[in-house]
């Protein structure tokens, strides 16, 4: 009702009172403009000023909001639609891997060794090198020697005797490779016992290999991170601003207009909003932030913020995670993996004090869950936690494999399900190797049975482990086609509006932000981006062609592509 009752008065508005009112900052005309509303659909033009959408309708009934100072951009056919929300990704990780070296291209262990040893040569003995992004499964070929699948440390050791070197898996901080510097400075050696819910992967004899997962490789973060704190307190501060601003250039340039951040510290914050002040931020940002349950408890309702920066920061979620990642084999699973004598490692102790922390503050519990045993885990304390009749919107980050009976229950909890489309195709190469091919149809990536079932789906790359590359991410939703042409149990694709709805309109309600974003109808944000062709119509062999040309941020163009 409301959305017809609005409708109606922008036509009269548009007919009858718009030569009377202030002109526009910014009109967009001649194209086709998707507002992501039932009741208004495609329109050919829009009219935004200070800072949101005024009307929509025709070139004519726009054309007399033009004035003197008004920007016009004729579309020339192309399609407007409101702007990506990026609903799962890591901000300041994706200015961090700009600055480090990226392995995701790399075809061999042999490649990688080569890379970071010429970049040792470039070094000064004792600064650390860092890259990201490798991935065994990825290869052409296992490495050898090889332990589980992995490279062992000692080719990367000869070729960086003089260097720490610690490289990112593929799955993000739960993994990762170092070389024997790392491990001595980390005080890792071949008799140091597994930490709680983590692993010092192991050769035959006992050897440590530098292949760390989980809490064991955190242990090595904590070593860069103590390196890093002997630095200046200034340069410390323009290498994390310097992040900041990659991060911000790099969504502006794919279409991203708003940002959940999938776990930052209060620093991250206050940094945060000090750049905003400053001018130096142009994405929006919704923040989960990741600290212990004890500092959140001491500080969260001082950080609990709405709309701040000019409706620009908002934080109010908690991130927490119940496993690794299945690359890694540290997705915790109901039963063993198929090519590895385990179930994972599960992380869920403190789960349900966060949770009461969350509702007792208002906060969001934003839970990293992949396997099926630590989806079932979180949406039991989801449901213990819950009372009933609640708007909580409590989010299940990833939620990559489902055991068939729990696949209801988000929709009867009215738990979201935050995905990644891009995971599905670019790990499609290995699931079934984990999972074997009974597990991994029924549970793996089923966007069309959660939806069916009433679930609510949002859309994120988890970037920097994908690219942040929202085309990317709609293609592999409606298509579920990987690198080689091969389709992954096609049957669970999006439809196009599904996949695109999944990144505007149901990631703004996954924020409370469905009144301010995700639609371009009268009074939400001109958060707009032009694309170069239709994405709801093209062939499915043109998608891939599609490009960003224009991003724009309550009516700042901030982005065009040359």
């Amino acid at each position: 009702m409301r959305v017809a009752v609005y409708s109606t008065v922008l036509l009269f508005t548009l007919s009858c009172a718009a030569p009377n009112e202030a002109p526009a900052d910014l009109i967009l005309r001649g194209g086709n403009i998707v507002t992501m509303d039932e009741a208004v659909g495609n329109v050919e033009a829009l009219a935004a000023r200070d800072g949101v959408v005024i009307a929509v309708g025709t070139n004519a009934e726009i054309e007399a909001l033009t004035g003197p100072d008004t920007q016009v951009i004729d579309l020339n056919g192309r399609t407007a639609i409101p702007g990506f929300i990026e609903a799962h990704a890591h901000f300041t990780g994706i200015g961090r891997s700009l600055m480090n070296i990226d392995l995701r291209a790399a075809r061999s262990w042999d490649e990688i060794v080569e890379t970071i040893g010429a970049a040792a040569a470039d070094r000064e003995p004792g600064e650390w090198i860092l890259g990201w992004g490798w991935h065994q499964e990825k290869w052409d070929a296992p490495p050898s020697p090889a332990v589980e699948g992995y490279p062992v440390h000692d080719a990367l050791s000869a070729a960086t005797p003089d260097n720490p070197v610690l490289l990112k898996h593929a799955a993000g901080s739960h993994a990762g490779i170092v070389n024997a510097r790392v491990l001595e400075i980390a005080g890792i050696d071949d008799a140091t016992p597994n930490p709680n819910g983590g692993t010092i992967l192991r050769d035959g004899d006992g050897r440590a290999t530098g292949v760390l997962r989980e809490s064991a490789y955190e242990i090595v973060l904590a070593a860069h991170a103590d390196a890093m704190a002997q630095l200046d307190a200034a340069e410390l501060e323009l290498l994390a601003r310097r992040e900041i601003e990659l991060a911000n250039a790099e969504c502006l340039k794919n279409g991203v207009t708003s940002f959940h951040d999938a776990g930052s510290s209060f620093a991250d914050v206050d940094r945060f909003r000090a750049m905003y002040d400053e001018g130096n931020i142009d994405v929006r940002l919704w923040v989960m932030l990741n600290e212990s349950n004890e500092a959140l408890a001491d500080k969260m309702d001082g950080y609990r913020t709405i709309g701040a920066a000019g409706g620009r920061l908002t934080v109010r979620a908690i991130k927490r995670s119940a496993d690794g990642a299945l690359g890694t084999h540290g997705a915790w699973l109901l039963e063993p993996y198929e090519d590895h004598d385990s179930v994972g490692l599960g992380t869920v102790e403190s789960l349900s004090e966060t949770a009461r922390l969350a509702r007792e503050h208002g906060y969001q519990l934003c839970v990293h869950a992949i396997g099926d045993r630590a989806n079932r885990e979180v949406l039991d304390v989801f449901e213990a936690a819950y009372e009933g009749g609640e708007d909580l919107r409590w989010r299940i980050e990833h939620a990559q494999h489902l055991d068939p009976e729990d696949i209801p229950r988000f929709g009867a909890l009215g738990v979201i399900a935050s995905m990644q489309g891009v995971h599905c195709t670019s790990d499609a190469s290995f699931v079934p190797t984990r999972l074997g091919d009974r597990r991994a149809e029924e549970g793996a990536y089923v966007w069309r049975k959660l939806i069916d079932s009433g679930a609510r789906i949002i859309n994120g790359t988890d970037a920097p482990v994908e690219d942040i590359d929202p085309l990317a991410n709609f293609y592999s939703s409606v298509t579920r086609r990987t690198s080689s042409g091969k389709v992954f149990y096609g049957d669970q694709v999006m439809t196009r509006m599904e996949a695109l709805a999944s990144a505007t309109t149901h990631a703004a309600y996954a924020a409370f932000e469905e009144d301010t974003k995700g639609r371009l109808i009268p009074g939400m944000l001109a958060d707009i981006v032009v694309l170069s062709q239709d994405i709801l119509s093209v062939s499915e062999d043109e998608l891939p062609a599609t490009r960003v040309d224009h991003t724009i941020v309550g009516n700042r163009v901030l982005y065009s592509a040359n």
